[in-house]
């Protein structure tokens, strides 16, 4: 008995020196171990009554929650406290966000790539797929064509190869800040590429880049090794660590993801939760972004090979359990997910969406063939003008507000007004501000005459009456041909 007590405090220690949340070694704060148990105690748990109140109870806080209670929420059965999970997400997404919704598109530059994960096109050994490079030139052709849309903020992505160096990636963010067409100008470039060096990062974040991108696709080590069999990919905890290389660069502002459906939902629910906790706790401030895209059809990949899918249901509420766990964070979604499926979870919690995107690299001239060089097959195909018809149907406000990277809230500045709710003071009357210049510029009449409505009645709503009378002024000023006004 002595023995198997001295044992079990061993075990116990063993435990707590391997799971340190603080630690810069991936496979110490994303550990598995600890990912297993809190998939036990989630399971075990499920039907807890009095565990699940209280979890809910913390959530109404708006304060978050921990990866243990998330997943023990996310695992719950009993039909009233899954109701009370959905509302309250519902209630903390307009408590924080309003009506607002970010609008972004991705700008593909390369499809070139060294790597061999086996659920994406691009990998090495698909000989079938036409390789592309954007040259400075069709940037600047597929920038003016985005702009035309009427986009400000762009997502560059680029497979990993020696002809897509940093020297590329720098180049090509120069080129797009700098083209001026008409009244479009695209305020800021996100960058979504291979994990890199605090040198590279630090580059990145003099070339004025907005947030820093990078999904882990699955947290289940042995499962990520096989899916990226070959390829500086394949190193996992390079890529696992690369949010600290960023940060310790000065980006401040990172964006996470999983590829749900590449492994067990819960284990990788679980290890992107203990991965924002880990930033918080390592870096001082948690993901500026959480993505959560689905496997879906591509090129040289069967779905079917991956047996991990996740349903709706499922996936509904793992979108309103992250907005619980990490309320301030915001949440993407893309054209992965159809008109129906991004219309359930605007409500539950997502933030900013995709709109006219293409994931084909030159995929933005009119005459660019649509399937050759595609990523993943887009599902929402609707033109920009028509998603934003749509949410104004929906009663949102689409926003195509960059303020805040461009005023220096970003990391921890940025998350302080989040959480003591003066961001309101910035976030609702830039959206109004940037959707009358959309209205303007880009968009159709009968989009227009919505947008206008809408704007004219958010305005009487905004609470700080200074505020008010400026946001107005702004919108006067902007029907008369002046542009670029912002809180």
């Amino acid at each position: 008995m002595v023995i198997t007590s001295l044992i079990l405090v061993v075990i116990t220690i063993i435990r707590f020196i391997m799971y340190n949340i603080k630690s810069p070694k991936a496979e110490e704060f994303i550990d598995h171990a600890e990912i297993l148990e809190s998939m036990e105690y989630a399971r075990s748990n499920k039907s807890n009554r009095q565990l699940l109140e209280a979890i809910l109870q913390k959530a109404t806080e708006g304060k978050g929650l921990l990866h243990r209670e998330a997943a023990t929420l996310l695992e719950c059965e009993l039909p009233d406290i899954n109701e009370r999970v959905f509302e309250l997400a519902r209630q903390l997404k307009e408590r924080l966000y309003g009506k607002r919704i970010v609008m972004f598109a991705p700008l593909y530059l390369s499809n070139y790539c060294v790597n061999g994960c086996i659920y994406c096109p691009y990998h090495a050994k698909n000989k079938q797929m036409p390789r592309k490079k954007l040259t400075q030139e069709e940037i600047r052709q597929e920038v003016i064509a985005l702009q035309d849309m009427g986009h400000k903020r762009l997502a560059l992505e680029s497979g990993e190869h020696p002809n897509t160096p940093i020297e590329y990636i720098l180049e090509s963010i120069k080129t797009i800040y700098d083209i001026k067409h008409r009244n479009g100008a695209i305020r800021r470039v996100n960058v979504n590429i291979a994990a890199t060096t605090v040198e590279n990062y630090r580059k990145l974040k003099n070339a004025g880049i907005g947030t820093y991108i990078l999904f882990q696709e699955t947290y289940h080590k042995e499962h990520y090794e096989q899916l990226h069999p070959t390829g500086p990919k394949s190193n996992y905890a390079y890529h696992t660590e690369a949010m600290d290389r960023a940060m310790e660069a000065g980006i401040d502002d990172v964006g996470l993801g999983v590829l749900f459906g590449l492994s067990n939902y819960l284990y990788d629910f679980i290890g992107l939760l203990m991965h924002a906790e880990h930033l918080e706790a390592a870096c001082g401030v948690g993901p500026h972004t959480i993505s959560v895209p689905r496997i879906c059809p591509a090129d040289d990949v069967d779905v079917s090979d991956f047996t991990n899918a996740v349903p709706d249901e499922i996936f509904h509420k793992l979108v309103a359990v992250i907005r619980l766990s990490v309320p301030y964070t915001g949440m993407i979604v893309s054209t992965r997910e159809s008109q129906q499926s991004r219309e359930a979870v605007l409500k539950l919690g997502i933030s900013q969406i995709s709109g006219g995107s293409h994931t084909t690299v030159g995929g933005y001239q009119v005459d660019a063939p649509q399937a050759e060089t595609a990523q993943f097959s887009v599902s929402d195909h609707r033109a920009l003008d028509e998603v934003v018809g749509w949410l104004l149907d929906k009663g949102y406000i689409p926003s195509f507000c960059t303020a805040c990277y461009r005023q220096g809230r970003t990391g921890d500045r940025f998350m302080t007004l989040v959480k003591t709710g003066e961001i309101a003071n910035c976030c609702g009357p830039n959206a109004l501000i940037t959707l009358e210049e959309y209205l303007q510029d880009y968009a159709s009449p009968e989009v227009k005459a919505k947008g206008q409505k809408l704007i004219e009645a958010e305005l009487k709503y905004i609470p700080n009456e200074k505020v008010k009378q400026k946001a107005t002024e702004f919108v006067r000023s902007i029907e008369k041909g002046e542009r670029d006004f912002r809180f």
